[in-house]
């Protein structure tokens, strides 16, 4: 009997091929963002020049009650949108040094965002601006004392943990950020140094009484210079 042969079945499992990933708009998203973080420093400062914010709650609901937006402002409105800003700067700046140091980079990568969701958990700019608000139309003193405690407790969180612990991780997040610079070849060793002057800066919390809002605000102009260059540097890989 004449034996047949069975021709094997052919597969031809498709083929994915994937095109390499181009990461030029986030370069350039997160140096316009580096640039915005710079310019959004002096609106702040003169804010809080020109409309010292009041240091208690009867205070802050006194400002709301003659102009909201200006209340807002005073609990750090712009810095909301700061932050924001912020992560975009933070992941192009893990994306350009991530084959440097990996590990370093996921962590400072994740020690930023974590520090600025902690931030948002300390903001109480609408909180007071709500409780601001029932203070105006309150009918009794008992309430209006009632809203004052409640609006006392807002800014102890405001000032608290919360905030502290944003400002450390960040600061941290910035020495390593600045030493895998120091470390790497994609940015210069200027730009490495000025970053790790403004995170030493940074130890210190700007809550800490008259010496953190002084190392604070001298952390302003490393972090500037830090940024601009950063800001460039981004820019060019963008093209590239």
């Amino acid at each position: 009997m004449k034996s047949f042969k069975m021709a094997p079945e052919l597969h031809h499992p498709t083929e994915i091929i994937e095109s390499p990933v181009s990461w030029n708009p986030l370069y350039r998203t997160a140096s316009m963002a580096a640039l915005a973080v710079v310019l959004l420093i002096p609106v702040q400062l003169f804010i809080f020049i020109a409309w010292p914010p009041p240091e208690t709650a009867e205070g802050f609901f006194d400002l709301f009650g003659k102009n909201a937006f200006l209340g807002l402002l005073s609990l750090d409105l712009i810095y909301l949108l700061n932050n924001a800003i912020l992560i975009l700067f933070y992941l192009g700046l893990y994306l350009s040094l991530r084959k440097t140091n990996p590990s370093a980079m996921l962590i400072a990568l994740i020690l930023g965002l974590v520090g600025i969701a902690v931030y948002y958990s300390s903001s109480i700019a609408f909180e007071m601006l709500s409780l601001g608000n029932q203070y105006q139309v309150a009918e009794t003193p008992e309430i209006r004392q009632q809203l004052l405690a409640s609006g006392q407790t807002l800014l102890a969180v405001y000032k608290g943990t919360a905030f502290d612990v944003y400002y450390v991780l960040n600061g941290a997040t910035l020495l390593i950020l600045s030493l895998v610079m120091l470390k790497g070849k994609v940015f210069s060793k200027s730009t490495a140094i000025w970053g790790l002057a403004s995170g030493i800066l940074m130890v210190v919390p700007s809550t800490a009484g008259t010496p953190g809002l002084i190392l604070s605000i001298a952390s302003l102009v490393p972090w500037i210079v830090f940024s601009i260059l950063a800001s460039r540097k981004l820019l060019i890989l963008s093209r590239n």
